[in-house]
């Protein structure tokens, strides 16, 4: 059955699990396996609801006024966002890292666990929605968004409403079913992206009146968090009920008989809770408060201390979201995915010497590429969105976005997403091999980023304006991925002929190709894009197309390797036409 998966195959194992039998390279090769299909699967997903989102607020914005999107995207999605990372990040990743077959694992323990995030989630909403309606926040003006208020309790309520899907979410991660998350997360984004704009052109936002634009999009939160909530138990529900017991333990290897048996109470040994599972929670907890801070700093920057308007708020995110379109829906699914990898190949905290021979191989083999993937999808975007920002936010805002700092915060954004991707993958394997010690002695170290980044974000926009944050996010991004770099380092130092970072950079054919693309693409813009109407764009388009093009084929002549890794985890048609392609070009070359 496509969902059945043991436990152990997904979660990172302490050093009690080195008395297990070590796992078959088909075993090793499944997991690979299911960690590119759930990165493909959540790229899909990504796409989607970041497509959405796109174009919901390209519609918007002929109806709407900047200021309600800034305090929506900015004031009531960062207490949304808070929320929910506090409640539930920690008990997630402590729920997902633990090390034990399906028969063995605690599955009450766990459930139990997992329900902690409803409490905190709880005490979490209670005290930042005082925060966000207290006088030490800046306050959008009564006159013109009148439904603040209520917009922040029902922002809190959608995060609590999610929160109550946790425990299924759970058994969905570790049992595969990865189908399930795009349906949980892209159905319900489509019915608020219905919502937000019937209700926008119903009751369109003026300069002078805001009357039901946050009302609307507060709402339309709300339906989200139902639907996704009553996705997941309706789905499960229907599994239990349409499988025998026997026939549902031999397919699924569920936990549960009924949904009833999700719900809190304590285990044959009058247990609620595992004490090492406790630990690596509050471990995981601490760590989380700080990354939440570097994630979404300049918003709390933003929404505490009020360093620009809503309205250049509701700008500078709409800009925000498309400079981290792709590094959204493909960096962060990749990171999500190829943590529940490594933490399934490694031996928590254990030294690379006394890891399995066959999970060394394939992380070796592995995070070269996944760095190599990421830095080329990176370095595309660097190369070519210098030169397209105008047009882009042109075309997509008009005026609104284009004039101004729009443009540079874009280019600057491409910046910050070279970094993004390199953070992203060698920090999720560094959370994977972290001991818990590690993970609380990086507790510490963040602290020192978020101060770093904190910091830099208030000099830098005392010179810099808006441009101020996206730098600080660099600043912060560089001081982790050297962190990160310096561990991996270390980790690996006994396997003196293994060399991550080297493997993992392009070919110089390939840089060269990028660095051409970027000054062609540029002197494009200076010669067609001044005053040469729809030509001129159409010739500038056509440009950076045939540059694109060389790229690709650099990267299809000089990475083999790279494309080899690729085309092992796409279909078999995917593979013979581009295989077809390098065929092609190779005899170009020669």
């Amino acid at each position: 059955c496509k969902h059945t998966c043991v436990a152990k195959l997904l979660l990172g194992r302490s050093c009690a699990d080195m008395k297990g039998h070590a796992p078959t390279a088909r075993a090793v090769e499944s997991r690979l396996d299911f960690a590119a299909k759930a990165a493909s699967y959540n790229i899909v997903l990504q796409v989607l609801m970041r497509i959405s989102t796109f174009l919901l607020n390209g519609f918007i914005l002929r109806f709407i006024a900047a200021e309600v999107l800034g305090v929506v995207n900015m004031r009531l999605m960062l207490l949304y966002n808070t929320v929910l990372f506090l409640s539930r990040e920690a008990f997630r990743k402590a729920c997902l890292s633990l090390s034990e077959t399906t028969e063995e694992r605690k599955w009450r323990l766990v459930f139990n666990l997992i329900w902690c995030c409803v409490p905190v989630g709880l005490l979490s909403s209670l005290l930042l929605s005082a925060l966000w309606l207290s006088p030490w926040v800046e306050q959008p003006s009564p006159a013109r968004i009148p439904w603040d208020p209520l917009g922040v309790a029902l922002f809190s309520l959608s995060a609590l409403t999610e929160l109550l899907a946790e425990p299924l979410w759970v058994v969905g991660q570790l049992h595969q079913y990865v189908s399930l998350k795009v349906a949980a997360e892209g159905l319900p984004q489509l019915l608020r992206c219905g919502l937000v704009v019937v209700g926008v052109v119903a009751f369109p936002s003026s300069p002078s009146s805001s009357m039901g634009g946050v009302l609307v999009f507060s709402l339309a939160q709300l339906a989200y968090s139902i639907a996704y909530t009553l996705i997941y138990y309706g789905y499960f529900s229907h599994v239990l009920s349409h499988s025998s017991a026997p026939k549902r333990q031999k397919q699924h290897r569920l936990p549960m008989a009924t949904l009833a048996d999700v719900f809190p109470k304590p285990d044959g040994a009058k247990r609620w809770f595992s004490p090492e599972m406790v630990r690596l929670a509050w471990s995981f907890f601490k760590q989380s408060f700080l990354k939440q801070i570097l994630t979404d700093g300049e918003r709390y920057v933003m929404t505490i201390l009020g360093v620009i308007s809503f309205a250049e708020q509701g700008v500078y995110d709409i800009i925000g979201n498309l400079g981290s379109l792709v590094a959204r829906f493909i960096f962060l699914p990749i990171e999500e995915s190829f943590y529940v990898f490594f933490a399934g190949l490694l031996f928590r905290g254990e030294p690379i010497h006394r890891q399995k021979k066959e999970a060394v191989e394939l992380v070796v083999e592995t995070l070269p590429m996944l760095l190599k993937f990421v830095l080329m999808v990176a370095l595309t975007i660097l190369a070519f969105g210098y030169a397209y920002s105008f047009m882009a936010l042109d075309i997509y805002g008009g005026p609104l976005l284009s004039q101004g700092l729009g443009p540079t915060l874009l280019r600057w954004y491409c910046v910050y997403v070279l970094l993004l991707s390199v953070n992203g993958v060698t920090e999720c394997f560094v959370f994977a091999a972290m001991s818990q010690a590690d993970v609380d002695r990086y507790n510490g170290k963040m602290l020192l980023f978020s101060l770093l980044f904190l910091s830099s974000s208030v000099l830098l926009t005392n010179f810099l304006g808006s441009v101020g944050f996206i730098m600080a996010n660099c600043v912060n991004m560089a001081a982790r991925i050297c962190h990160s770099c310096y561990f991996i380092r270390c980790y690996f130092a006994p396997r003196r002929e293994c060399s991550i970072f080297t493997s993992a950079l392009p070919s110089p054919p390939v840089l060269l190709s990028f660095a051409l693309s970027f000054i062609l693409t540029a002197s494009s813009e200076l010669v067609f894009c001044k005053d040469a109407g729809v030509f001129g764009q159409v010739a500038h388009v056509l440009v950076g197309c045939l540059c694109l093009s060389g790229v690709g084929a650099a990267i299809l002549l000089w990475e083999p390797a790279l494309c080899s890794f690729l085309l092992s985890r796409l279909p078999s048609r995917a593979v013979a036409m581009v295989t077809r392609l390098q065929g092609v070009f190779l005899r170009t070359s020669q």
